[in-house]
């Protein structure tokens, strides 16, 4: 597909990032659906964004079906919601500290309120909604000075992986993972699908009644077929 997946289980992979924030190695998670897969293939910037990653994760059962079609199969899918939601449990327990960027200013203010009251220990050192000056250096300047050992962007693909790739140098520890529309559901204004949806790998399908206007996203989703279809008929893999 043209993305090095890792090859890890969703709580194997939150293990290995709170390892690294133990050890303060700075990280940078991608956490790539077929969406990103196609725009990484179809434009070099967001593929370079990508070769930055530290670590690129399948967040999507399209990506999970599509490496096992070419042979080079998956153990889950791992997503951006679940993992930031696992980080914060962990926090919980560790008192880790946080840093939000991205989205509405309401929406980042409802998900700091319920980020206290469910995990009233780990520690909220500063957020940012998603509108801002992007050349202005202050938000990456806080984080620098704050040193949180967590920094969530929601900035929608594939501008936060823009925003992590064009300051990551600025940071010396710290994971910085892209959350898309994280935010909205830890707010509650978006309702995550149901488990039985989930289990049945449907959540895509339950996103697109909910919010028609995915439609248009959602096109990209043939496309992707045709391409995973096409490697396997070359016999190349994932990572090809």
């Amino acid at each position: 597909m043209g993305v090095p997946f890792l090859h890890i289980s969703q709580q194997g992979f939150v293990d290995l990032l709170v390892n690294r924030i133990e050890q303060q190695e700075k990280t940078f998670v991608v956490t790539a659906n077929p969406e990103v897969v196609m725009q990484a293939n179809e434009n070099p910037t967001v593929k370079g964004y990508l070769n930055q990653a530290t670590y690129i994760c399948a967040d999507g059962i399209g990506v999970v079906k599509a490496a096992q079609i070419l042979g080079d199969s998956l153990p889950e899918r791992v997503t951006g919601y679940d993992t930031m939601v696992k980080l914060l449990e962990v926090g919980q327990q560790k008192r880790f500290k946080v840093y939000l960027l991205g989205a509405q200013k309401e929406t980042i203010e409802k998900t700091i309120a319920n980020i206290h009251k469910n995990y009233p220990h780990v520690e909220v050192v500063g957020y940012h909604d998603g509108f801002f000056d992007w050349n202005n250096n202050h938000i990456a300047d806080d984080i620098a000075a704050l040193q949180p050992d967590l920094v969530f962007v929601a900035l929608g693909v594939p501008r936060q992986e823009k925003w992590i790739t064009e300051n990551l140098d600025k940071f010396s520890k710290g994971v910085f993972i892209g959350v898309g529309g994280s935010f909205d559901v830890i707010a509650g204004t978006v309702k995550r699908a149901p488990v039985i949806w989930q289990k049945l790998n449907l959540e895509w399908l339950y996103r697109l009644l909910r919010q028609p206007s995915r439609f248009i996203r959602m096109l990209v989703l043939p496309r992707f077929a045709l391409k995973v279809f096409s490697l396997k008929l070359r016999g190349q893999g994932t990572a090809k």
